[in-house]
């Protein structure tokens, strides 16, 4: 007779792999002048045993800081102890040094090269911003709306962004690592104007930044039109294109000069490369024009808007696949407030709602 039983072996880790330097033998750079305190450097380590093996990690300094220059904090920054001269040392060489939490401690070591450059000697260069948002009555969830771009002909400078002093409070944020410029919720319809900065940590430049927020009303989507573009991304269009086409879209379409055009979405057609374009024309006197009367309008300056930008259709309604035999097809467009598209590029941004449409056939009375 016999019997089975199932046996787990569980394979604990012991501390065999030292932490290592990732890379190791590391050069970095500071600029000169810079003041105490200045972060040079954030060193990253690996170890292949399991978490209770490996961190807290210790960091020390072993070799080549006899003057203290430099200090190495718990969490592996490596920051400036004095003002550096290119004068005085153009390199440093060190020995640096990590230790894990295990039983036994494991350790390793390697060599950081600090190179002393010039200071920054040119300004950053940036771009105006302008920025268009569309919201649907007044519902704007918030998020980001935009992002500041500038260069530097310093290879090394770090730039960060933010506002320009004195700083106020603001319905903006503005991230200092990459630039990108968050909008509160609930941002009421309006231009509003932004004072951003860039530095370089020796030179500010100011970056002015300009908000319109428009609201989209039900009697626009009531009579607005698509206008289909081909071959060409949201990004392209909105960089390469958006002044140009508006600009041809306003002659074609306004009868009086005081009309108006409000361009309410941008969304690329699934599964193609083509892009809808969603406006509406306000008359001078307040309301809009029909759908059908705009798409006709349209119609006849394509030739013009085609020198800008391939046309694929202009269109009042899709009701493509419906059959109302005699029937009328009617046709709702809903923009989804809280679902929005960012398209920026370094010079305009354009936000709007994700739209879609319904169609329906409606009996004619009889």
């Amino acid at each position: 007779m016999s019997s089975t039983v199932m046996v787990n072996i569980d394979i604990s880790d012991i501390n065999d792999n030292p932490p290592t330097f990732s890379p190791a033998n590391l050069t970095t750079v500071i600029q000169e002048n810079k003041p105490i305190g200045t972060s040079i450097l954030q060193l990253s380590v690996n170890d292949q045993d399991s978490s209770h093996n490996g961190e807290p990690f210790d960091f020390r300094i072993v070799s080549g800081n006899k003057g203290g220059e430099f200090v190495l904090e718990k969490d592996g920054t490596l920051v400036a102890n004095q003002v550096f001269r290119r004068d005085l040392a153009t390199e440093y060489a060190i020995m640096i040094q990590v230790t894990d939490s295990g039983k036994p401690r494991l350790s390793s070591s390697s060599m950081l090269t600090v190179r002393v450059i010039e200071e920054s000697l040119h300004r950053p260069v940036t771009f105006p911003l302008e920025v268009h948002i569309v919201t649907m009555e007044d519902e704007f969830p918030g998020g980001v709306i935009g992002q500041l771009h500038a260069t530097d002909a310093d290879p090394y400078d770090v730039l960060t962004f933010g506002h320009a002093p004195p700083a106020q409070r603001s319905l903006f944020k503005i991230s200092p690592r990459d630039g990108k410029i968050i909008a509160l919720g609930g941002l009421d319809a309006g231009r509003y104007s932004l004072n951003a900065s860039v530095s370089d940590g020796r030179f500010a430049v100011p970056v002015p930044v300009s908000v319109h927020v428009e609201q989209a009303t039900p009697e626009m989507l009531r009579e607005a039109v698509t206008v289909r573009f081909e071959s060409v991304a949201p990004q392209d269009f909105v960089g390469l294109h958006l002044k140009s086409v508006s600009k041809v879209l306003r002659q074609a379409a306004a009868s009086q000069q005081r009309d108006t055009l409000h361009l309410l979405s941008l969304q690329p057609v699934g599964g193609t490369q083509q892009l809808d374009m969603l406006i509406a024309v306000e008359t001078a006197a307040g309301g809009y024009y029909k759908a059908a009367y705009l798409t006709q309008k349209l119609s006849a300056s394509r030739r013009q808007l085609e020198e800008v930008l391939r046309v694929s259709a202009i269109l009042d309604k899709n009701c493509s696949g419906l059959e109302c035999r005699g029937a009328q097809c009617e046709q709702s467009i809903i923009l989804d407030s809280h679902s929005l598209a960012t398209y920026s590029t370094p010079r305009v941004s354009f936000v709007s709602p994700r739209f879609h449409r319904t169609s329906r056939c409606t009996c004619n009375g009889e």
